[in-house]
């Protein structure tokens, strides 16, 4: 993935649903803490504004404008009409409001048969950025109801990620066959947007759960790391290095167990002694082999394992740094400090993890102690009833309502679910040839 810079700040963006963000007219990205400290400048030209201001006897810094509060509260009041509009038009939830029945979200597709936008009324947004965006879609005239990811054709072009997404969608359909991977029901296109359907996953990211509890109690920890251990297991089984594990790609389904989301990151065919060299993944969980531009397997994500262990348990980062060459430098020098309260079985898996020798690593060829599932910290875990998906989560989403989105973003969810048009000159000259045959559905996952 090509990478994108904060217009404020300038530091890197990265992250899937809550990391970023971008203005649909102007193009302005930047991180959501940044969001504030930008100015609102779009459609302004500055030069002009600077004349006009300059000609002003005198100018009131902070100076209310005749009228702008009533007109914030008024488009605040349209949005919310328009969004409830939204919610009547959907089946599942008008279904609960006359029945009280709780549909839960679809884990399926009713047919065997080609879908196309046409077959889906958008609800709500639920993480978006330059990506594209993530949408709260409901498969007409069912009780069905999905998340819908939707990438702008000209900006997978522009960015050279054709493979990626088409490793995305091959990914994404494997995961069908186990239990904590994100589901693929079915890919389709327009002219200017690619399309997947997947599983909604309403209890939201680990990220999300991070801010509101500071850090997690050793034995939720425990519970979501083993259940990240299985499906890195079955990637790693078939050649697949994740290369993006990470707080934010990592959501809860309606039942509080994991799904390990976004593979656009995913390199296939490493077995054995096959390695791969590209520089990528998100800063904060990056293996020092890849910052330092060595060859690497599947090692790099019990790395990234380990940072996110580490900051569910603990509840910040094990590295840090101002900027991204200190971030870098702290992952490949630097020790990780580990606070008294944790206890010997999580110092012990920790140490193991953050190894910077990738071959002694937990996980690697050449580790002296074992199976990263036979670690003392994961003794109270029964691995045969977790792939079974029968050990009881810790904590169970507390959805209102079948499209309740309270476990996303609000900056999101209050916006419109529309797609961001392309502009038709671009339209026009856009190569559609790499996307022949994205079109898919999943015939594990439908019901005839």
């Amino acid at each position: 993935m090509s990478p994108t810079f904060c217009d404020h700040c300038g530091a890197l963006l990265y992250g899937f649903f809550q990391q970023e963000l971008k203005c649909e007219d102007c193009d302005v990205n930047c991180h959501r803490k940044c969001e504030k400290l930008t100015a609102n400048l779009c459609g302004v030209n500055q030069r002009l504004l600077v004349e006009a201001l300059a000609s002003r006897p005198s100018f009131r810094k902070g100076a209310d404008s005749p009228g702008t509060s009533a007109g914030s509260a008024q488009a605040q009041g349209d949005a919310s009409d328009v969004l409830e509009q939204e919610l009547e038009q959907s089946t599942a939830y008008g279904l609960f409001k006359k029945t009280g029945r709780f549909t839960p979200p679809a884990r399926s597709i009713p047919r065997f048969r080609k879908y196309a936008i046409e077959d889906f009324h958008f609800i709500k947004v639920l993480g978006k950025g330059s990506f594209g965006k993530v949408l709260l879609a409901e498969l007409r005239d069912t009780e069905y109801y999905y998340a819908v990811k939707c990438l702008k054709k000209d900006v997978v072009l522009e960015d050279d990620d054709v493979e990626c997404t088409l490793i995305e969608r091959k990914v994404l359909a494997l995961g069908t066959n186990h239990p904590y991977l994100c589901h693929l029901f079915a890919t389709f296109q327009t002219d200017s947007h690619l399309f997947f359907v997947m599983e909604y996953l309403n209890g939201g990211d680990l990220m999300f759960h991070i801010q509101q509890s500071g850090r997690f109690p050793e034995s939720r920890a425990r519970f979501y790391a083993a259940e990240i251990v299985s499906g890195l297991k079955f990637l790693h089984k078939r050649g697949i290095v994740y290369r993006d594990l990470k707080l934010d790609n990592i959501l809860l389904d309606f039942d509080g167990h994991v799904r390990i989301a976004d593979f656009g990151m995913c390199k296939l065919q490493i077995y054995l002694e096959k390695t791969a060299d590209t520089f990528c993944g998100t800063p904060d969980y990056m293996a020092p082999e890849i910052i330092k531009g060595l060859k690497y397997n599947q090692t790099v994500d019990w790395w990234s394992f380990g940072v996110l262990l580490y900051e569910m348990l603990i509840g910040q980062s094990p590295f840090s740094g101002c900027d991204e060459d200190e971030l870098f430098w702290s992952i490949c020098n630097e020790m990780p400090s580990y606070p008294r309260f944790l206890s010997q079985e999580a110092l012990t898996i920790l140490t193991r993890l953050l190894d910077k020798d990738a071959r002694t690593r937990l996980g690697g060829v050449e580790c002296m102690h074992g199976d990263v599932r036979d670690q003392e910290f994961f003794r109270p875990i029964h691995w045969d009833r977790l792939e079974r998906r029968e050990l009881e989560a810790p904590f169970k989403p507390r959805v209102r309502h079948p499209l309740d989105t309270q476990y996303f973003d609000r900056a999101f969810t209050g916006e419109r679910p529309r797609l961001t048009a392309v502009e038709p000159h671009v339209l026009r000259s856009m190569d559609q040839e790499p996307f022949r045959g994205f079109s898919y559905t999943n015939p594990n996952a439908t019901d005839r």
